[in-house]
């Protein structure tokens, strides 16, 4: 049987499309590329939360797929990036990779008792159907969430503010919760001598015009034409 996988991203309040005009049709031709459907989150289902809160949708939706990647909208992914699944048990939540959470967060009792110090960058994640987990929504206010949540200096004198971290808290979170297993796609794919850092591009700290620039820049060392 034929495994069902949708690649997701998120785009609501018409977010950046100077942006996405450049990124969802690579993305479109990752999800072909893959036997994958492209989905794009338009509605908010959590009006009073940041946007990026909007990801916990993934926890109805993921449960319909065998497979569920979801990438950021201001994510570059190359038509030559490889299926990730096919390098990925079940049981496994995959990133691109991760931060060491207590630079970021306040610890409670589930990360301590987990021990691993993971901190989700969820730009770029994968999971499947048993671990839809991954992106289960908040029990505790959102307020509590966000004193435990630490941007860096370096995220401080960007554009990225507390409240903007909620997803990757969140999912940090989750994994400590559920014990969920967890791996790098970038991990994964030196292990086969694939260096993913030539085939995508995503930065969250600049403006969105800084990163229309850059975005172009790369399209141009990909040989591909802005007009994609």
């Amino acid at each position: 049987m034929k495994l069902k996988k949708t690649v997701y991203t998120l785009s609501v309040d018409n977010y950046a499309p100077e942006l996405t005009e450049l990124t969802f049709p690579l993305i479109q031709m990752y999800a072909e590329k893959i036997g994958a459907e492209f989905k794009v989150i338009k509605e908010r289902k959590y009006p009073d939360m940041p946007p990026v809160y909007e990801k916990m949708q993934l926890f109805e939706l993921s449960k319909e797929n065998n497979w569920t990647i979801y990438l950021d909208a201001d994510t570059l992914i190359h038509p030559d990036f490889p299926d990730v699944t096919v390098l990925l048990n079940k049981d496994t939540v995959a990133f691109h990779g991760a931060d060491f959470a207590p630079v970021r967060w306040r610890y409670n009792n589930d990360f301590l008792r987990d021990g691993r110090n993971i901190g989700a960058c969820n730009w770029f994640a994968v999971a499947s159907d048993w671990c839809s987990d991954l992106w289960h929504p908040l029990t505790i206010p959102f307020k509590e969430a966000v004193v435990n949540i630490f941007p860096t200096v370096c995220e401080l004198t960007s554009v990225v503010k507390r409240e903007h971290l909620i997803d990757d808290y969140l999912l940090s979170w989750n994994i400590a919760r559920y014990g969920l297993k967890h791996t790098l796609i970038q991990k994964k794919l030196m292990e086969v001598g694939f260096d993913t850092r030539a085939y995508l591009y995503h930065e969250y700290t600049k403006p969105i015009e800084e990163k229309r620039v850059f975005m172009e820049k790369m399209l141009q060392n990909w040989r591909i034409k802005c007009e994609v």
